[in-house]
């Protein structure tokens, strides 16, 4: 089986891989994949360090065609890299497949945004000069990413940086290499120059904590949990590096009375179950008003009852399994934790035996939970959800905002009324009327609040606030 190695200053490095397991059938090797070092991931940053003055230097016309090739081979291979982030994750196929190909639409847009840098020109108080306000690269950027969305959430930190003229150093999850090869593969094979882009695939304790270490990272853009991500502040302050910081998420996605209740039930069911869950925007607390709620249950369990939970490649699945054992454990011990706590499982929970060795769970329904219950306010991240029932609207958003995230929120209601006033004031990043709570376009800004994210949103023209440094400049004319 071959050995996929680490790249650094457009050499690919490194001998001995390590299995990757598809969570569907663990009997599947993925691919062999290389586990950096310290002193790997000290080499790239030093590479990206002497790649970046030509780099950020270079011609506007050679970033944007770079990045369009890109746009063309990700899309070329849809199928292919959508099957194989699929395997090695454990989303359906054609989850999988639409992950690539919004990947593909990230490095063409911002392969655009190689050709509208901006600025502006004004006129200066004192006679005779001139101002210009202009934005440049910060320099080299290390990239932490999660293993939920393997070459998606890479796509939307790479084609920025690499759009603004900063090198990267990238950091995969150790347990989804392959889609992150691939991304890198292609980016070399569309004509980057050696040292502009280095991956370092391995442990965090090792690769991710050299790059915490680095003086020489102008900034960090990290995507995980809110525990490391506390340590990526942490360790960027003594070198007042830029970072930015996208988190948990506990979030509601809330129903009213007069809600279109077949909308209402495939919002929610999506939210909560699609992806196994396993998305920062999944929505894991139904905040349901009274008048609705036993209907609503009762719609979702008929729903729920009704999904394909399968291996990731068969066509009729429509939630694969988690992503390995550690997380399987990890869900598991929530649905415990509910039961012990007083709210009623009324739906799954249970680990499922398949034709295929793999972490499948049934997604779990509670009912009778209370706001204040842990399963209500750690994010669980995995198909775990618990109705909260509620007198009206007031309460509904009181209780969509009394926790410690604020990501994404979702409302169900056929009333202009409460929904632009949950527009107005949830307490969340991103906000869905009438539609699930995970998705959003790739144009767009994304991001949250409170411990949900820090620092500057990710996607679209907004990414230029962290991949930038804006200068103001003078000129006299005479």
């Amino acid at each position: 089986m071959t050995v996929h190695r680490n790249l650094i200053d457009g050499e690919w490095v490194g001998s001995e891989g390590v299995p990757n397991i598809n969570p569907s059938d663990t009997r599947d090797v993925v691919g062999l994949y290389v586990h950096g070092s310290a002193e790997d991931a000290r080499q790239a940053v030093a590479a990206a360090k002497v790649a970046f003055p030509k780099w950020s230097q270079s011609v506007l016309m050679e970033r944007h065609a770079i990045l369009r090739r890109a746009s063309d081979l990700i899309a070329a291979r849809k199928e292919e890299l959508g099957r194989l982030l699929s395997r090695e994750e454990g989303k359906p196929l054609a989850e999988g497949v639409g992950e690539v190909v919004r990947a593909a639409q990230i490095f063409d847009f911002f392969a655009g945004e190689c050709l509208r840098p901006g600025g502006e020109c004004l006129p200066s108080v004192r006679p005779g000069a001139s101002v210009e306000v202009t934005r440049e690269p910060i320099g080299v950027v290390g990239v932490i990413t999660p293993w939920n969305f393997p070459i998606a959430i890479p796509a939307w930190k790479i084609a920025p940086a690499l759009a603004y003229g900063n090198c990267v150093v990238f950091k995969p999850a150790e347990l989804v290499p392959g889609s992150a090869w691939a991304l890198v593969d292609i980016l070399r094979q569309s004509g980057l120059p050696d040292g502009v882009l280095n991956l370092i695939m391995g442990r965090g304790a090792d690769v991710g904590q050299a790059l915490l270490d680095s003086p020489d990272l102008a900034g960090i853009s990290f995507t995980g949990s809110t525990r490391v991500g506390a340590r990526v502040a942490a360790a960027s302050a003594p070198f007042q590096r830029k970072y930015q910081l996208e988190m948990g998420g506990k979030n509601p996605f809330v129903v009213l009375d007069d809600a279109d209740l077949p909308v209402a039930v495939e919002a929610a069911v999506n939210s909560a179950f699609f992806s196994a869950g396993q998305r920062c925007t999944a929505a894991s607390r139904l905040i349901v008003t009274d008048g609705i709620h036993d209907r609503f249950v009762a719609a979702v369990q008929d729903r729920m009852a009704g999904l394909a939970i399968g291996h990731a490649l068969e066509d009729s699945t429509q939630i694969g399994p988690v992503v390995d054992e550690a997380q399987l454990g990890q869900d598991i011990r929530y649905v415990e934790l509910g039961q012990q706590e007083g709210a009623r499982l009324a739906h799954g929970g249970h680990r499922l035996d398949r034709e295929t060795p793999g972490f499948y769970l049934q997604p779990a329904l509670f009912t009778e939970a209370t706001n204040a219950m842990t399963i209500c306010q750690e994010e669980i991240f995995g198909p775990v959800a618990a109705v909260i029932r509620v007198r009206d609207y007031d309460e509904a958003i009181a209780t969509a905002n009394d926790t410690r995230f604020g990501l994404s929120a979702g409302i169900a209601t056929t009333s202009l009324k409460y929904a632009s006033h949950f527009k107005r004031n949830v307490q969340a990043g991103m906000v869905m009327v009438n539609l699930p709570t995970a998705g959003v376009d790739f144009h767009v800004p994304f991001g949250g609040r409170k411990s949900s994210s820090y620092g500057s949103r990710e996607q679209g023209r907004y990414a230029a606030e962290f991949y930038t440094t804006v200068k103001t400049a003078y000129t006299h004319a005479g």
